[in-house]
């Protein structure tokens, strides 16, 4: 199997379990995150790796990659570009205000046993139904959700592209993502399909773990509103994980797993 293949299987396999059941994680780093200037650009890296933003195991699919723009429109994604180990991409910040960008998608997975063999697939909904036999012996199905993002703001921060989607697992900043300052709180709200996600667990990661002995991590759990409150220990890049597993996949007997990832800058 050539590594384009595993990259697309690794990586489907991301869709179909939480983040936090992988031994690996996915992320994306900009080059900044607030800029000033009359043509400010950014520079994005993005992998899957066992230290965070660190590359070293395989590039991340730009698959479903969408840059919102200030006003809420699609903006452009420049310079696409994979390689052994990280995928690129160039963001122009044309107009002023704060931009979302992301890699979101979704997908089925399936596994039965046929001919005392155990048989998988992942795919489409649409292709479900030719490609995975009804009554396959115990068949489960699952629908895997992922949303993975970050915030970045040219000038003045603007609030437009921090109102939620609805689909899948997102966080609603009530801090604004672009003005995180370390030693100080900042709230948040986890959502799943719009509505408050409730005692959810929330990762938060710093960068740079490559170098630690220990990983550092925090755990929050969200309040019944959703909301959680994260306390930055220092300045610097950090990685913000959640997941959620549940059975409102809209088809019977589908098990979906939802996860959220997003990285997030805390200045001095």
């Amino acid at each position: 199997m050539n590594i384009r293949a595993l990259q697309r299987l690794a990586l489907a396999a991301m869709l179909a379990v939480p983040v936090t059941a992988v031994a690996h994680r996915a992320w994306m780093l900009p080059s900044a995150t607030v800029l000033s200037g009359e043509d400010p650009w950014i520079t994005v890296d993005a992998a899957v790796s066992n230290d965070l933003f660190y590359f070293e195991h395989f590039p991340m699919q730009l698959d479903g990659l969408t840059v919102m723009t200030p006003d809420g429109s699609p903006g452009e994604a420049a310079n696409q570009a994979r390689g052994r180990y990280r995928s690129t991409f160039d963001v122009r910040l044309t107009v002023p205000g704060t931009y979302r960008i992301a890699v979101a998608g979704g997908g089925f997975s399936a596994s039965w046993r046929e001919n005392g063999q155990t048989r998988r697939w992942r795919g489409t909904r649409e292709a479900m139904a030719a490609a995975v036999p009804a009554n396959a012996e115990n068949l489960r199905v699952t629908l895997g959700q992922r949303r993975i993002e970050f915030f970045v703001t040219r000038g003045a921060p603007t609030d437009r592209v921090l109102q939620p989607i609805n689909e899948g697992l997102e966080m609603v900043p009530i801090t604004h993502p672009n003005d995180l300052v370390a030693g100080e709180p900042a709230r948040f709200r986890l959502v799943l399909d719009g509505k408050p996600a409730g005692g959810v667990e929330v990762e938060v990661v710093p960068g740079g773990n490559r170098y630690r002995d220990r990983l550092g991590d925090m755990k929050i759990q969200t309040a019944e509103d959703g909301t959680f409150t994260v306390t930055w220990p220092g300045p610097g890049m950090y990685w913000l994980e959640a997941a959620v597993r549940d059975t409102n996949s809209g088809l019977p007997n589908v098990q979906r797993n939802a996860s959220y990832i997003a990285t997030l800058e805390v200045l001095p």
